[in-house]
């Protein structure tokens, strides 16, 4: 597949600088708004105070009783405008983020996001040797999702290679996410602002436990003086402020009774509550993040199978909306003094329990299937935003027949400007291809190249060469093995048990490839030679293909028994007045040039192999 992107990286990044100084001047501008309001408040409190002392030295009458009303409602529409500004800060601070994190990314900075480490696995096929999870590694460069699911999904994806059907549809995907990266950052803006657990918690308690927490609020005869109760505090308030004695009296005794039964299902209340509070803001940035992905005509056949799960009328994202907003009225208890005046005058916890209730009943399986899709934009989203940061990647063509073609592929951990790329192919017929070289001249380097960009390629990503065809395979490696003193195992054991894993999932894999890096390095220099040698024996008689590298140069020998099924290559070392120098570059054949005896001399380990011991 062809990328649609034609932008530079340089271009790319400067866009994101552009972006993060735009942000910067909004949240400067906002910031000051919210100093501007937080001092009008302050004025309205004073005005309070001043027209409540002129009450009680001049003495009520009912127009000064008005006027003390109107303090409270501009400070109480200056709240819901602060909180506007304050929500439009946040979310301005999280795009700030988003292009920050970028231009870090893009500049071979660390991502801001999770690495992926709690994934690791030693046992893994392939992700420890191929650096899939943890600090440094594919997933660290890649991830963009800040939901539990989302990073789950991805890891999923990282380690478990799509079904072969499928990896087109995700490339089509991914291509047309890159197409709306910029709406993308936005949808990453609006889930940033929250603990990765918090969806969580909200699906929790909407699947298990609010149904029977609401249960308190269906009495007929509670809902119904909820419903009533308004009309007769604020009733009961105007006529006491017009003709006082006998309606002050009957207001006491209405608010009296409204907080004595506030007070009573408190408990309940409060079960209802927690879990959702201050989440509304969250579930607002939700409403817009969804909103998008209903308003897009998705093309891709992968994107669209998404929304298989919406039956209603009314969009998901109006739904989350509208949860919001009860949630953001629910808030006001976190007020002390307006949740006291509130819950007496209006039985403000009560109204807001029945519209969660009834919003409950219509929208909360909706909602849970929701936020598994938004999980699943936030994986595509990290892989569209690799493929819009490397415009030079492209995605490869997967193919049905056995092959494997790559021209300037490297390794996408390392950065460009230290990058070496090599061209490596095989097809027709499987081979063990032996890969001999020196010290540090590239051998483990190039396997875990060809390793990581197959697990890119079989995510649907695109891969970092210039041209790729490779068809499906399951990859088994053999490359950083450890010993562990709390299972008792020694070097040696972990091999062996490494090679088991291998053998059996030649076995009973479809389509195995195996890489192999320095085999059996716990024994003696024979057993590793014959080990190594029946090992490529089998991997022949099983027809599976394998690169094997090693600095055991006999092994290179066995190309003459069987030159079909076998090929050498190698990373070499050039000298110059006793300095190496590594090109990286695969090159045919066997290797020649081993640098162990120069670098012995530079530590004082100096030999002569004609020398013999007296």
């Amino acid at each position: 597949m062809i990328k649609d992107m034609v932008k530079s990286k340089d271009s790319i990044l400067k866009d994101y600088q552009n972006s993060v100084g735009i942000q910067e001047t909004l949240i400067s501008t906002l910031k000051k708004t919210l100093n501007n309001i937080s001092l009008l408040r302050l004025a309205l409190f004073l005005a309070e105070i001043i027209l409540i002392s002129i009450v009680i030295s001049t003495g009520y009458h009912w127009i000064l009783g008005l006027l003390m009303f109107v303090p409270v409602i501009c400070f109480m529409l200056l709240v819901k405008r602060q909180t506007a500004v304050q929500q439009e800060l946040n979310y301005a601070e999280k795009l700030l983020f988003i292009f920050q994190n970028e231009v870090a990314v893009i500049a071979g900075g660390k991502n801001g996001y999770k690495h992926g480490g709690a994934f690791a696995d030693e046992l893994h096929p392939y992700s420890s040797d191929l650096d899939i999870y943890g600090s440094g590694s594919l997933y660290a460069l890649v991830n963009r999702s800040n939901t539990i699911n989302g990073m789950k999904i991805l890891a999923d994806t990282l380690g478990k290679p799509t079904k072969r059907l499928n990896i087109t549809d995700r490339q089509q995907a991914i291509a047309e996410l890159t197409r709306h990266i910029d709406q993308t950052f936005h949808f990453r803006a609006g889930l940033q602002n929250h603990q990765p657990e918090q969806l969580e918690i909200i699906e929790e308690k909407l699947t298990h436990q609010m149904p029977a927490q609401l249960t308190f609020i269906h009495h007929k005869i509670l809902r119904l003086y909820t419903q009533i109760a308004p009309v007769f505090s604020i009733g009961l308030l105007v006529l006491g402020s017009v003709f006082g004695g006998a309606f002050w009296q009957a207001l006491a005794a209405v608010l009296l009774f409204n907080s004595a039964l506030t007070f009573f299902y408190l408990k309940q209340i409060n079960q209802v509550y927690y879990g959702f509070s201050g989440s509304s803001s969250l579930l607002n940035a939700i409403s817009g993040t969804i909103k998008w992905t209903e308003e897009v005509k998705w093309e891709s056949s992968y994107i669209k199978s998404f929304f298989k799960h919406e039956a209603n009328d009314v969009p998901l994202s109006k739904q989350i909306k509208e949860l919001s907003g009860i949630i953001q009225s629910f808030d006001v208890r976190l007020n002390f003094l307006l949740a006291a005046l509130f819950n007496v005058f209006l039985l403000w916890d009560f109204r807001c329990t029945m519209k969660l209730d009834s919003w409950q009943r219509r929208s909360s399986a909706l909602l849970i299937g929701g936020l598994y899709t938004i999980s699943q934009f936030e994986e595509l989203i990290s892989f569209a935003t690799l493929n819009y940061n490397e415009p030079e990647w492209v995605f490869p063509a997967i193919t049905e027949t056995f092959e494997l073609k790559a021209s300037g592929i490297g390794h996408p951990l390392i950065e460009a400007g230290k990058r070496v790329i090599n061209d490596y192919e095989f097809n027709i017929n499987p081979t063990v291809d032996i890969i001999t070289g020196s010290n540090m001249a590239g051998k483990s380097t190039f396997l875990r190249t060809v390793g990581i960009n197959m697990v890119l390629a079989f995510a649907g990503a695109p891969v970092c060469a210039t041209e790729m065809k490779v068809s499906f395979f399951e990859m088994l490696t053999y490359m950083r093995i450890k010993d562990s003193l709390n299972d008792q195992t020694s070097t040696f054991k972990a091999e062996l048990n490494r090679l088991k894993m291998i053998l059996a999932g030649v076995r009973e894999k479809a389509h195995p490839l195996v890489l192999i890096d320095e085999m059996l390095r716990g024994t003696n220099s024979k057993d590793k030679y014959l080990g190594s040698k029946v090992f490529i024996q089998k991997m022949i008689v099983e027809q599976t293909p394998a690169l094997f590298a090693t600095h055991d140069l006999q092994l290179s020998e066995m190309v003459e028994d069987a030159p079909a099924l076998i090929r050498n290559y190698h990373f070499d070392i050039q000298l110059a007045e006793s300095e190496m120098h590594f090109d990286y570059k695969l090159k045919d054949g066997a290797c020649r040039t081993f640098n162990a005896a120069i670098l012995l001399k530079e530590i004082g380990l100096s030999f002569n192999p004609d020398e013999h011991i007296a």
